[in-house]
């Protein structure tokens, strides 16, 4: 992938969970909702703080996040369906 982004905004692929429920129950595509989990695959360089230095981001490709369910904005690239978001819409970094 040929692409970078700005400022404090990260790209992130999600990350798919099983389709059946630890009960057996297998969970049909209409039902399902969208994890609020994500993979890093991209960082911008940072945002600009009041006296104009750029503050690196927290975040780096390859972390597992938790984000928001309605953050960032969807977009496809190279056929991968990929969310950009800002830094800040991201609640934390899973260990």
């Amino acid at each position: 992938m040929k692409f970078r982004p700005l400022h404090d905004r990260v790209v992130i692929r999600r990350v798919e969970f099983e389709e059946k429920t630890t009960g057996g129950i297998i969970i049909p595509d209409t039902a399902k909702e969208k994890p609020m989990e994500g993979e890093v695959v991209a960082a911008g360089p940072g945002a600009r703080n009041e006296e104009g230095k750029i503050q690196p981001l927290e975040v780096k490709a390859g972390d597992r996040v938790l984000f928001g369910k309605w953050s960032g904005t969807e977009v496809k690239l190279d056929g991968e369906e990929l969310i950009i978001m800002k830094e800040s819409d991201i609640m934390g970094v899973i260990a």
